[in-house]
């Protein structure tokens, strides 16, 4: 996941390739720095605490849904806002409450959005009624907005560039990749045996655990005297809210919604004028100079890509092995357990595929495959498909691993120090941004299909498995496109550009 440059021209050669510091060049005596200290790792446990908290909370709610609608009354329209209500403040404040914690205090924001996320979990979980659920979720998304890049500055500031820092922003990083696909199975498991309200308990529980631990051990850190970018930050956070609005209401009734349209043509409208504010800010919230290098451009493109990918096909999986093929809340947890077992497999392999062939050539390959492991999941039926799911997407979750570890490593190599720490948010902003954007957009184009398809004649069950079927085609097609763009771009070297305008060599 993402990792930093380290100061040597032998770390940050290794590190480019995937590999981390090369042991063989450094001395014997530097050995102790890869060895956390006690406090140290208590400091890493609560911050990857949090940030496995708040990727738990992206599914753990997933495999509730059919439970969770009747019981508080929420129509089969409004399922998707059980999930969205959270994903949409997540995803839309990430860069507004990254600065803002550099100005404030990253240790006092990041404790400030833990206790709001606890807080909102508790709320969440007592909720009598669906209004009060759904506003917890929505905070539970701001407090977790606050977490995610304040707890990203406090590892890299808690941690000494080089193996230290490396180490833990790869911990980090893979426990986030991780907790999607865990949720999963927890939620399952909950919802079968305590009922869908412990999962949301679970979350506040964690939370709390980590607020009790957290304030002893983090010291506060700032990120200088950089004005807050104003126009920059109001732009961006309108833009993004406004197109996972119109994505997620979308999905509801499709397109064709007069306030879909607006939503998205507004917020694509506002984006592009963040760029343009952006372009001509001082001390800008994202510096467009940082994206016109190849690797961080690309390698960030394919992290959105695996992640959003990911999260949306497994959301439609879930939709198809509880209402297609009736398959139970446990078992479907069960499923996604086997998947969770094979991103494990994919974490071990990727530094070991990297170190062959190269962190921009192995992110390409993995997109590519996990796009082929996911076109096979077009083959799916009314009455049979348990299989198909279980083997493809666990197949597919193993490549995906390999892609995020490594889109992290492409995605922060070739740069100087001084652009570590706006690399590495770009780095998690990409994946926050991709949980939040991918179930929504191909939930959106499923229930748009389906409902064109059932117009046509089709049964209910044959017109949801078109949707379901449509929106697998799309997420392939995106993998894939994307995959053959970053193997033609940074992936046709073996190494990523060096430090400081060194474009690299290129080995072959």
């Amino acid at each position: 996941m993402p990792t930093t440059a380290s100061v040597s021209k032998t770390t940050t050669r290794a590190q480019d390739q995937g590999l981390g510091p090369d042991p063989a060049a450094e001395p014997a005596e530097s050995a102790a720095s890869h060895r956390f200290t006690p406090r140290e790792v208590l400091v890493l446990v609560a911050l990857c605490a949090s940030q496995f908290l708040v990727a738990l909370d992206f599914s753990v709610l997933n495999v509730a849904l059919p439970v969770l609608g009747p019981d508080l009354g929420l129509g089969e329209s409004g399922l998707q806002w059980a999930v969205t209500a959270f994903a949409l403040p997540t995803g839309s404040f990430l860069l507004l409450f990254g600065r803002l914690g550099d100005q404030l205090g990253r240790r006092r924001t990041f404790l400030a959005g833990l206790a709001l996320f606890t807080a909102a979990s508790v709320l969440a979980a007592l909720a009598p009624d669906a209004p009060l659920f759904l506003a917890g979720r929505a905070l539970q998304g701001v407090g977790a907005a606050a977490l995610v890049p304040t707890g990203m500055a406090l590892i890299t500031t808690s941690f000494a560039e080089g193996p230290k820092r490396t180490k833990a922003l790869s911990i980090n990083g893979s426990l986030m990749a991780l907790g999607f696909t865990v949720g999963m199975v927890v939620g399952g498991i909950l919802t079968d045996t305590l009922g869908w309200r412990s999962t949301m308990g679970l979350l506040g529980a964690g939370g709390g655990l980590v607020l009790v631990l957290a304030p002893r051990l983090l010291a506060e850190s700032r990120g200088g005297r950089a004005r807050l970018d104003v126009p920059g930050a109001l732009t961006v956070t309108a833009g993004l809210f406004s197109v996972i609005y119109g994505l997620s209401t979308a999905a509801e009734g499709g397109f064709a919604r007069a306030d879909v349209r607006v939503a998205l043509l507004a917020g694509l409208a506002l984006l592009a004028v963040f760029v343009r504010v952006e372009a001509r800010s001082a001390d800008p919230l994202l510096p467009l100079w940082l994206l016109r290098r190849p690797t961080v451009a690309f390698g960030n493109l394919g992290g959105l890509a695996t992640v959003s990918m990911m999260t949306a096909v497994v959301f439609l999986m879930t939709l198809y092995l509880q209402d297609l093929l009736g398959v139970s809340a446990l078992v479907t947890g069960l499923v996604f357990g086997v998947q969770g077992l094979a991103s494990v497999a994919g974490g071990v392999l990727a530094p070991r595929i990297a170190r062959r062939i190269g962190a921009p050539r192995t992110l390409a390959l993995a997109l590519i495959g996990q796009g082929a492991l996911t076109a096979a999941l077009t083959g799916l039926g009314v009455d049979a498909g348990l299989w198909l799911v279980l083997s493809a997407l666990s197949l597919a979750s193993l490549l995906h691993l390999v892609a995020v570890v490594t889109y992290g490593v492409t995605a922060t190599s070739g740069l100087a120090d001084a652009e570590q720490g706006r690399a590495t948010s770009l780095v998690t902003s990409a994946m926050q941004l991709g949980m939040a954007l991918g179930i929504p957009l191909l939930s959106a184009l499923s229930v748009g299909w389906a409902g064109a398809v059932r117009a046509g004649g089709a049964d209910a069950a044959a017109a949801t498995l078109a949707g379901i079927r449509l929106s697998v085609a799309a997420d392939a097609a995106v993998l894939l496109a994307v995959g053959l763009l970053v193997a033609l771009t940074v992936g046709r070297h073996r190494t990523v550009p060096g430090r400081g305008g060194d474009r690299g060599r290129n080995r072959d």
